[in-house]
């Protein structure tokens, strides 16, 4: 099962949230995961999942 890199939730590799970065495709719980991690994708890579993100 592939993790969630904002909230360290468990996600479907058939999730509709996914985007490209550094020739990585990551997937997301939620349109909010995905914007989150779009902002600062370094931070969420080097740090890991922080947890639910505040509104999700």
């Amino acid at each position: 099962m592939i993790i969630d890199p904002v909230c360290g939730m468990e996600v479907d590799e058939k999730s509709q949230y996914k985007t490209m970065y550094k020739g990585k495709v990551y997937y997301f719980c939620s349109s909010h995961c995905l914007r989150e991690f779009q902002k600062n994708p370094e931070e969420y890579l080097r740090s890991g999942p922080k947890g639910m993100p505040h509104g999700h």
